[in-house]
């Protein structure tokens, strides 16, 4: 049986009225989403074009209530920034770095070489202004915390896993509550970065096998899992969970993903797992 969630800020009982009857489906309306059942069928592009909400089609092999996991990309996806791009810009040289960033999330360039590209350009920057990046420039995507908050509760554990900074990820982890994080270290000397980065590298495979590690030591399968990305290097992580979740990403993360979410906030996540 299709199921079709529909949610976001623009969304009203009429409308949803409407969707139901164009799709020959019977509507269940949440608090904050619509569950559409039973529909005849599910070509959704014109749907999405014409209604400024999210229109999702639920994984016919996942299952809500068994959901026990979420692993989230950072920079652009748990937050609003991508942390890179603003450490560069304490060097003047934000331009620069943000044009390899954005080249390597459309999937123009690898990750691991774009990553050490950014990084060569970081030498020299004193390592406390890592610290006024995230006091000044960091902010939780719309609905993170409500979205954490709700699934935590519930049981769901929680994990971070960035292409970026474990400095990022580490305060972050302790802030939210997070059960497991992964990220790039950065190298610094006397207070100062290299222009290096220590260790393997976090990229695309990396995030999978994260993903993976995680669901063996929780004792799930990787079915029971939600990845939430928005750029080429989630692809992979994305593509082991029971349910993707393309969060206002590049198109080709959209295409590939089992779900989007354009005009939610991360708390659109609780729509798609069906939950208040």
């Amino acid at each position: 049986m299709t199921q079709i969630i529909v949610q976001g800020p623009q969304l009203t009982r009429e409308l949803v009225g409407e969707i139901a009857e164009k799709l020959s489906g019977q509507c269940q309306w949440q608090d904050s989403y619509a569950l559409i059942e039973n529909t005849q069928h599910a070509d959704l592009s014109m749907l999405r074009q014409q209604y400024a909400v999210d229109i999702n089609v639920l994984p016919a092999d996942f299952e809500t209530n068994d959901c026990r996991l979420i692993v989230m990309d950072m920079d652009s996806t748990l937050i609003t920034i991508e942390c890179i791009d603003e450490i560069a810009d304490f060097m003047n040289l934000k331009p620069q770095v943000a044009a390899i960033t954005e080249a390597a999330m459309r999937g123009e360039i690898d990750f691991e070489t774009s990553l050490k590209q950014r990084v060569a350009l970081l030498k020299g920057l004193p390592v406390d202004m890592l610290d006024r990046v995230y006091n000044e420039r960091l902010m939780l995507n719309s609905g993170a915390e409500l979205m954490l908050k709700t699934v935590q509760q519930a049981g769901i554990k929680t994990a971070l896993v960035s292409g970026g900074f474990t400095f990022f990820t580490d305060k972050l982890k302790k802030r939210l509550n997070l059960e497991f994080t992964q990220a790039n270290v950065l190298e610094h000397e006397n207070g100062y970065l290299t222009g290096n980065v220590t260790g393997d590298i976090c990229g695309a495979q990396a995030k999978a096998d994260f993903l993976i590690k995680c669901c063996a030591e929780l004792n799930i399968e990787k079915q029971q899992a939600v990845a939430i990305g928005d750029g080429a290097n989630d692809l992979l992580m994305m593509a082991e969970a029971g349910m993707s979740v393309a969060y206002h990403a590049k198109p080709k993360v959209q295409e590939a993903a089992d779900t989007a979410l354009n005009h939610c906030g991360l708390d659109g996540v609780l729509g798609l797992l069906q939950r208040p």
